[in-house]
């Protein structure tokens, strides 16, 4: 399946994270930002030019549109990626290090983790992912049963079983993002990882730790299952929430009785950690 890529110029950050969020909504899966530039992209056959259209009239931004496909985006990808770095967020120590084949290994990070995104994103450098990682740290995954909602690469289900996890379910419902995520599971040799197509959680599937960095209102239209899936004392990761979306997501919370601890913040965006 080819994707569609909207190059769009001249946008400022909080402009970006607003559009970013938007077009996700509409199905666009990933996103390039450098300086003043956007590049977004949709699967061809998911695209709905008056949905797009209804989001250029509301914030008014100049586009061009290409084909792009699975080569290309490698090639792309491959010439701009560079390495993320993750620290504690408490005591700045190195946490993770997420790297490209063609990088070295960083032995001062406590966990490297290996991706190659292909046609699925979530490498880390957004805000929601680095997020994410960032405030798995202080979590205790040692032997804990974990469900990834919307695992695109697999980053996070990685990171869990590294830290200890015990089973994890890696859950998408897009098919280039399980084959990729199936690809940076196997290379960094992780054995603990079951990689499911689906749209949402089934019943029966449950965790003592869920992550779900995905958008705001699919964890609405799934927060029923997102709940059957917790045990009690079950520790939530959410991301994926526009910083102006917070009274939204917390009235979701809180109607499903999922307990917020914290709320995390950079750039324009939310990470909230809760529990059952």
């Amino acid at each position: 399946m080819q994707y569609l890529q909207f190059s769009i110029s001249d946008i400022n950050d909080d402009k970006k994270d607003i559009l970013i969020a938007l077009l996700s909504n509409i199905g666009f899966e990933g996103f390039d930002e450098t300086n003043n530039n956007l590049e977004a992209f949709i699967k061809e056959d998911f695209y709905v030019n008056d949905s797009f259209e209804s989001i250029v009239e509301v914030i008014s931004f100049k586009y061009s549109k290409s084909i792009i496909k699975e080569q290309n985006w490698n090639e792309k990808w491959e010439s701009n990626f560079e390495p993320i770095l993750v620290s504690h967020p408490i005591s700045s120590k190195p946490f993770v290090y997420i790297r490209a084949s063609f990088h070295k290994p960083n032995t001062s990070f406590e966990y490297d983790i290996e991706v190659t995104p292909k046609m699925s994103f979530g490498t880390g450098h957004h805000a929601t992912t680095y997020m994410m990682v960032a405030n798995m740290s202080d979590i205790i995954f040692k032997d804990k049963s974990v469900i990834d909602f919307g695992t695109g690469t697999g980053i996070l289900a990685i990171l869990a079983e590294k830290m200890g996890a015990s089973k994890v379910l890696a859950i998408d419902n897009d098919e280039w993002s399980i084959n990729n995520a199936k690809e940076n599971v196997d290379v960094n040799n992780c054995r603990t990882i079951t990689i499911v197509q689906a749209e949402t959680i089934a019943d029966g599937n449950n965790a003592d730790i869920i992550l779900a960095n995905i958008n705001l209102n699919i964890i609405k239209e799934n927060i029923d299952a997102i709940k059957k899936a917790a045990k009690e004392g079950t520790i939530f990761l959410f991301s994926g929430i526009m910083l102006h979306d917070e009274n939204d997501i917390v009235s979701t919370l809180t109607a499903a009785h999922i307990h917020i601890k914290n709320v995390f913040k950079r750039d324009n965006w939310l990470c909230i950690l809760a529990n059952r």
